[in-house]
């Protein structure tokens, strides 16, 4: 089956900063939806019309990864505002209530880096932000999506892949 939207595709890959620097290794094979929210829009236009077997490496500059790093995605908010225990790290969706800052995107995910005594700095940007990638991906299926993937756009409800909008994080708040 040649990979056309909608249908699932079967990945591993390789993820790389520009200098070689491994970030990611899918080693076993994992399912994305193709033709909407999985994948980078870049690797689906490579993917387009090819096989399981397809392999190829890319080169991806920020524009067509996670986008070039926006210093007005970081912020400042009291220490208060969250739950007592906190590390840096830590994943936020969205900023709490009472947050102080205004103009901030709702639908982000703000990730804790710095921590003081009264405050924290939160980041909104995807970690790959600004970051030139290297992609080795190989396509190991290709299957008809089912009606309700080809509706919900997506195979997973959270960020599997770092090549979706978030990393995974096992302190996503």
């Amino acid at each position: 089956m040649l990979i056309t939207a909608p249908c699932v595709v079967s990945l591993t890959w390789h993820l790389a900063d520009a200098q070689g620097q491994t970030i990611d290794d899918l080693t076993e094979p994992l399912e994305f939806f193709f033709g909407g929210h999985d994948l980078l829009p870049k690797l689906e236009e490579c993917l387009t019309g090819q096989r399981a077997g397809f392999a190829t490496d890319l080169h991806l500059e920020p524009e067509h990864g996670f986008g070039d790093y926006d210093p007005t995605l970081v912020c400042f908010e009291e220490r208060a505002l969250f739950p007592g225990h906190l590390e840096q790290g830590m994943q936020f969706d969205g900023l709490p209530e009472g947050a102080a800052t205004t103009g901030m995107k709702t639908d982000a995910i703000y990730t804790i880096t710095e921590i003081y005594p009264s405050h924290l700095v939160l980041d909104g940007n995807h970690p790959l932000a600004g970051m030139a990638l290297r992609l080795s991906v190989k396509v190991h299926a290709v299957r008809e999506a089912t009606e309700e993937e080809a509706a919900a756009q997506t195979l997973s409800e959270s960020a599997l892949s770092v090549l979706s909008t978030a990393p995974p994080s096992p302190h996503l708040h």
